[in-house]
């Protein structure tokens, strides 16, 4: 039964605009079991032919039949399949994947196999064809490694693991020495006489050719003459019997998924290979999702410790201090405002139903001295208690003044951790004395930590203590009253600031006192008035209730500017916080386009490796991988080394964020959706950049990848 047949073939190459017929209308048959040398010089057309007859060329007219079926027309997935299960190819130049074992460059045609054998038949397969063809002992050696007979015999092994029914041999004794030429000649007899399989050796030597059954010879694409050699070599020898092809995987092997993880393994066995291309590869994603990490970890500290600062000052924390106004476009300036006072306190405390707390304050400066320690406070503050309520400043040692050390103006006080530490280091202040300008005061506790705030103060760096003691004893100013008056006049109204409380938290002056300290109203003002709206959400309503209670009591006619100021602190920290989420996406922008450009780089990379792997793009054709084995394998290689450089990157960036903390002291914050999206982003980089080098090379033609040099 006839396994080739042709009619008519013609192959002609394109040059130009210049034609060049190589096979010029040959027709041949060759039946299965035959023995076939083709023999002719170089540019006889031989080499051609057998190009064709293994479908790795198409010709350009005429008719090819193997094994009844015509090949000419059928598409490049059917021409792959026969090349991988029917027909095998020993090359001159062995074409055996360099940095490869030999082992794997025998069983890289199952890797390809339609029939999906496992890993583990795949392996063991292939250990038995090297043992037949007496290379046991050479399995784990490179090519590099063998002798030209012993990487000869590797390539036959290769061309014989699926059991074709054509080997097509093109000058396999071209590189051999004369005695490992025999010995090849003699396993290809073998072959074909004990196994039956057909061969085809492509030769222009007389010697080899004696060792056939049929000698067709070529001259200028066409066959002159045909027969049997004149002084046959052939001879019937022992061979080993070749094993079956290993069995196919059945649905419960899951075989989709194990050619998937085939061409995993492929792909980094390909980039093993090339361990320092692959490295530098990976470096333009290391750095770019390194940058998005530590710019992401840093842009969310940053912003964390924006809201924390924040935070510190309470919840919901509103100011309201003095400001000038302008009277008939002069400017009165702050000393001609109507400042605070502390009726203005107690009037928002019982008319704005929207606050929770109300504190006013009066600002001081000094330095505190403490046995032979002084320091000079960043702020020194008189309030009342319930100035730690609005600002949500616990007492962690020690306990906080009252109503009582207010209306008694005591000689007592709260400090800061930054104040404790500088005047008593590790020593407890509490009960511990401190002297402000010139007066004595006790320290009865110790504020809770709180940090720097947003504008970069130690917030710890502090002194709180009553307010009338701050007015009255430490800034000088005595109750305000008018001589002959204090039994009847009293300048702030002390029944109806804290109402309930007795005894009045401003009690009067005696009659003594008021002669001797005379002093007139304006000088009981306040500096600011501290007010906890309770939640972000009674804001705006506490804002407006305080802004017409104090316009009324401030008698401000409409359409007049106000003489007061209102601070509301969560809307600085919306403010902050959206600014630093602007710089940390600015950061992100630019760390994102250093990702792009890591990907321009693995194209890059890529591109060249396809160029430099020509050879063995075209080796895996032609032992049966398809264009989508190719395009698969290649894809995996740029996502494999995408997903390489995003998890180092993640390390990397992970790393400098720990740096920056531990030497630059920078609030930073581990960013889960920032990892994950590296990650992501590192894929789709090697997924949309990997792409076109993957399809390019898929789409090389075997024929050229293998002449590629």
């Amino acid at each position: 039964m006839d396994l080739i047949r042709l009619e008519n073939l013609c192959k002609n190459y394109q040059r130009g605009d210049l034609e060049i017929p190589v096979l010029r209308g040959v027709s041949l048959t060759v039946k299965r079991g035959e023995l076939v040398a083709l023999v002719g010089a170089s540019g006889s057309g031989k080499s051609t032919l057998m190009n064709i007859l293994g479908c790795l060329d198409r010709p350009t007219s005429g008719s090819y039949q193997f094994a009844g079926k015509e090949i000419a027309s059928v598409s490049a997935d059917e021409r792959a399949n026969l090349r991988n299960s029917k027909i095998g190819f020993v090359f001159q130049n062995f074409n055996l994947l360099p940095r490869t074992s030999a082992l794997n460059n025998v069983r890289m045609p199952l890797d390809y196999s339609p029939a999906h054998p496992s890993d583990a038949d795949s392996k063991q397969h292939s250990e038995r064809m090297l043992q037949i063809v007496g290379l046991a002992d050479r399995m784990d050696h490179e090519p590099a490694a063998l002798s030209g007979g012993q990487q000869q015999r590797v390539a036959i092994a290769r061309s014989l693991i699926n059991r074709p029914e054509l080997l097509l041999a093109d000058e396999p004794t071209g590189n051999l020495d004369s005695h490992t030429a025999e010995e090849v000649l003699r396993m290809l007899q073998r072959l074909n006489e004990e196994e039956g399989l057909t061969v085809i050796i492509v030769t222009h030597d007389e010697g080899v050719a004696r060792h056939v059954k049929r000698i067709i010879r070529m001259k200028d694409g066409v066959i002159v003459e045909e027969g049997a050699p004149a002084n046959s070599s052939a001879n019937k020898t022992d061979a080993a019997k070749l094993p079956p092809p290993p069995k196919s995987a059945s649905f419960a092997d899951f075989s989709s998924l194990k050619h998937a993880a085939r061409t995993v393994r492929m792909s980094l066995g390909a980039l093993r290979r090339n361990v320092m291309r692959s490295a530098l590869t990976c470096l333009g994603i290391i750095i770019g999702v390194a940058a998005v990490i530590a710019m992401m970890e840093i842009g969310g500290g940053s912003s964390h410790a924006i809201q924390q600062a924040i935070a510190s000052l309470g919840a919901s924390v509103i100011q309201i201090d003095s400001i000038d106004v302008s009277v008939g476009g002069v400017s009165t300036g702050r000393g001609g405002s109507m400042d605070m006072t502390i009726d203005d306190a107690e009037a928002l405390r019982r008319e704005c139903g929207a606050l929770q707390n109300v504190a006013p304050s009066v600002d001081s400066w000094g330095q505190v001295v403490s046995g032979n320690k002084n320091w000079r406070p960043g702020r020194i503050l008189g309030s009342t208690p319930d100035y730690l309520a609005v600002r949500n400043w616990p007492v962690v040692e020690g306990e906080p003044f009252t109503s009582d050390d207010v209306r008694s103006s005591s000689a007592v006080c709260l400090i800061g951790q930054t104040v404790a530490e500088k005047l008593f280091g590790s020593d407890s202040p509490i009960g511990k004395e401190l002297r402000l300008r010139g007066v004595a005061l006790k320290v009865v506790g110790l504020l809770a930590h709180k940090g720097a705030n947003v504008m970069g103060s130690d917030q710890d760096d502090f002194l709180l203590a009553p307010l009338t003691t701050v007015k009255y004893r430490i800034m000088g100013v005595r109750q305000a009253t008018q001589p002959g008056a204090a039994t009847t006049t009293t300048t702030f109204s002390p029944s109806q600031i804290y109402v309930g409380q007795q005894p009045p938290l401003y009690p009067p002056a005696s009659p003594n006192q008021a002669i001797n300290n005379p002093q007139t109203t304006r000088f009981a003002d306040l500096d600011d008035v501290w007010v906890a709206a309770g939640s972000p959400d009674n804001i705006p309503l506490a804002i407006k209730q305080i802004s017409g209670v104090l316009r009324d009591r401030h008698h401000i006619q409409p359409g007049h500017l106000d003489d007061f100021r209102i601070r509301d602190w969560t809307e600085m920290s919306q403010t902050f916080a959206s600014t630093s989420r602007v710089m940390t996406n600015l950061l992100l922008v630019v760390a994102l386009i250093s990702l792009i450009v890591g990907g321009v780089g693995i194209m890059n990379i890529m591109l060249v490796s396809v160029t430099e792997r020509t050879r063995e793009i075209g080796i895996r054709m032609a032992v049966g991988a398809r264009a989508r084995d190719i395009l698969r394998q290649f894809l995996v290689e740029a996502l494999v080394l995408c997903l390489a450089g995003g998890l180092a990157g993640i390390v990397l960036g992970r790393t400098i964020s720990i740096i920056v903390t531990h030497i630059l002291h920078w609030a930073t914050m581990t960013s889960v959706p920032a990892i994950v999206a590296a990650v992501a982003v590192s894929a789709s980089v090697g997924i949309i950049f990997g792409y076109y080098p993957a399809w390019k090379a898929s789409r090389l033609d075997p024929i050229q990848a293998l002449r590629y040099e």
